[in-house]
Order: structure tokens, then C-alpha cells, then sequence
């Protein structure tokens, strides 16, 4: 299983920057699809996930209203679509994928990462 990270770039505050998440050798449409953030110093934590099926999401609170995580199971992509974002925003993200969706970093399959970085 391979997931593809990309779309991370250099965003004023204010501005958006949407992420792509490209898999492969996955049943894609059985699995959550889920983003994570690391900021330099502090822990990896959940961002976003959406089911398989139904196309439920959930947000961490920081992020809600802001972001909007979604999936394309024809094209075995998921997007995170990220608007107003703030300095405190500034992170590694990560997608990944998993049959549970736990709010917890102990998902199955990872990508490699893709730098957002937000300017003040």
C-alpha cells in the first residue's frame, strides 16, 4: 500500500492550500482516510478523517469550520481543503489510511508527509 501526499507549500495567514492523498494497492472505499499534523516540537495529532461509504467526517475542534476533508473513491484520493489558515497551522501533514479511523496516530498506512507552512 502506497499513499501519496502532495499539494503542502507556503500560504500567508488568511490564504488556503488544499492536500492531495494518493493511494494505491488499497481497497480504498473499506477505509477511513485521515489527515495528521506534526509542528516541530510537538506530537503527531489528528486533523481529519472521513469514512469509507458514507463520507462521515470528523475534525479536531481547531480545524472545524476551516477545513474540509473529503474523498474521491474513483480516483482513490482524498482532499483536505484547508481556508483561513493561521500561523498555528504551520506542520508536517500526513495522510493515512485505516479500517477503524481512531482519533489516535495508530493508523495502518501512512504517507510520507507534505510541509504546510503559514506565514503571519
Amino acid at each position: 500500500v502506497q499513499l501519496q501526499a502532495s499539494g503542502g507549500g507556503l500560504v500567508q495567514a488568511g490564504g488556503s492550500l488544499r492536500l492531495s492523498c494518493a493511494a494505491s494497492e488499497l481497497a480504498f472505499s473499506e477505509y477511513f482516510l485521515g489527515w495528521f499534523r506534526q509542528a516541530p516540537g510537538k506530537e503527531r495529532e489528528f486533523v481529519a478523517r472521513i469514512s469509507g461509504i458514507s463520507g462521515t467526517t470528523r475534525y479536531t475542534p481547531s480545524v472545524k469550520g476551516r477545513f474540509t476533508i473529503s474523498r474521491d473513491n474513483a480516483k482513490n484520493t482524498s482532499y483536505l481543503q484547508m481556508n483561513t489558515l493561521n500561523p498555528e497551522d504551520t506542520a508536517v501533514y500526513y495522510c493515512a489510511a485505516d479500517r477503524t479511523g481512531s482519533i489516535y496516530d495508530t493508523w495502518s498506512y501512512w504517507g510520507q508527509g507534505t510541509q504546510v507552512t503559514v506565514s503571519s
